[in-house]
């Protein structure tokens, strides 16, 4: 009888878990699984810098010498004798060769002496004919004697002129035995040993003489290009007031900056001096030319280099300039993110220029005034909101200069430019809208993904 007794609190004990159990499951229905959305990236935003730049022409050229001589014997014999060490300077006037002038001494001698007796026959045929006619003036003589002494008088006048002319000519033969340099320069290696017969059939080349201050530089410009310089050279003409027909290009002084391809920037100053008459047709392009001082000996520019030069063409005031980091490209093209008053991301497609001190010229596509996302670009995204940290873009300037000058000493830079922002200006406008370009914008946002 006791066993009923015992079980009575145990389903009771049953039924008070499966009821709080119950509670527990329903007071959980109860409760609602809300979205916690979540804060907005950070970013960091500037306005684009204002101020003045200038907008250049780049070009690719080739150095030329002012002067370049050949030198080459002008009579037939055997050299025989050098004057000069190959590779040294050498001034006007400075013996260079010698060719044995025992030949042409003799014909020379020939010469005079063929003219000696031509003046004997001159002063005989004189005495003859003033005797002749004073004879025939007191009635005594034949006037054919007069005559006759007259013609061999012109004939022995004439034998002198042609004899004048045999001892110029040889003369000049034997002042071409000694061959002495015509210009002022480097003289080259002799290219015929002494004791060659040279100048025999066809006039031997013997050495050059190049003269290497100034510098020529030679280069191309298309049709837009040229069309843009031309407009500068109307205006400096029209400033200057001189006839451009009369007086040649270099008056207009039009400032041309050259860079070798191991030298940052442009550090050699020059002006434009010459433009063909005409634009090839076959290529579109006319040939213009530089003219560079060369005074440092060492010389510093030889001709035949490769030659990267700049052109000024205007001022432009007020260009916005924004860090290279904060540009972006897809398959559209180039563009910048920018945060609106609501802190809302927009893009804004854009056509970039010119790189001056580390930060970029943008043409078109921004507004002065309008906040760039320069850093955390990875984190924005157009139409969403971000939590924005301003900065002044000159910051952004003077860290990119000092990262650049770091870099300097440490890798060689690539061929063509510079690890300094300066260089980064020798790059052609238009390579920045290739692959080259997209390659640099995707190393910057590597790099800015790194260090988010």
């Amino acid at each position: 009888m006791k066993l009923p007794s015992k079980s009575i609190p145990l389903k009771c004990s049953k039924r008070i878990a499966l009821f709080f159990l119950i509670v527990v499951l329903l007071a959980a229905c109860d409760e609602k699984n809300t979205y916690v959305e979540p804060p907005p990236p950070k970013v960091t935003v500037a306005e684009a810098l204002q101020q003045d730049v200038i907008d250049y022409l780049e070009f690719t050229g080739n150095t030329r010498a002012y002067e370049e001589v050949e030198i080459r014997a002008r009579v037939s014999g055997f050299l025989q004798s050098m004057h000069f060490t190959p590779g040294t300077r050498v001034d006007m006037g400075d013996p260079l060769f010698v060719i044995d002038p025992r030949e042409y001494q003799a014909e020379f001698n020939a010469a005079q002496a063929a003219l000696n007796a031509a003046k004997a026959m001159q002063h005989r045929a004189r005495i003859e004919y003033d005797r002749a006619k004073r004879v025939f003036d007191k009635g005594a003589g034949r006037e054919t004697d007069v005559v006759k002494w007259r013609g061999e008088l012109d004939v022995a006048q004439a034998s002198i002129e042609r004899a004048k002319a045999k001892v110029e000519r040889a003369s000049l033969d034997l002042s071409y035995t000694r061959v002495a340099a015509p210009i002022s320069g480097r003289v080259s290696r002799n290219f015929v040993d002494v004791g060659n017969l040279v100048g025999e059939g066809e006039p031997t080349l013997l050495t050059t003489v190049t003269r290497y201050d100034p510098m020529y530089v030679y280069f191309n410009l298309n049709e837009n290009d040229l069309l843009r310089v031309m407009k500068m050279y109307r205006k400096r003409v029209k400033e200057k007031g001189y006839d451009p027909d009369k007086v040649s290009d270099s008056e207009a002084e039009i400032p041309l900056y050259l860079g070798l391809a191991n030298e940052e920037g442009y550090p050699h100053e020059g002006i434009a001096d010459f433009a063909e008459s005409g634009v090839d047709p076959a290529t579109g392009t006319m040939e213009l030319r530089g003219v560079f001082p060369n005074p440092d000996t060492p010389t510093v520019l030889l001709p035949g280099l490769f030659a990267r030069l700049r052109m000024p063409i205007e001022k432009r005031e007020n260009a916005l300039l924004v860090s290279e980091r904060a540009i972006g490209a897809d398959q559209g093209g180039r563009y910048l993110l920018t945060v609106n008053s609501e802190n809302v991301v927009e893009k804004r497609p854009i056509r970039i220029g010119q790189l001056v001190d580390g930060l970029r010229v943008i043409e078109t596509g921004l507004k002065a005034g309008e906040l760039v996302v320069v850093n955390g670009v990875q984190r924005a995204r157009p139409g969403a909101k971000v939590d924005p940290e301003r900065t002044e873009m000159k910051s952004l300037m003077v860290s990119v200069l000092q990262d650049a000058s770091g870099q300097g000493g440490q890798s060689s830079p690539p061929a063509g430019g510079s690890a300094k922002p300066e260089t980064a200006d020798t790059a052609s406008p238009q390579g920045f809208d290739g692959a080259a370009g997209q390659t640099e914008v995707g190393a910057a946002a590597t790099g800015e993904a790194k260090s988010d």
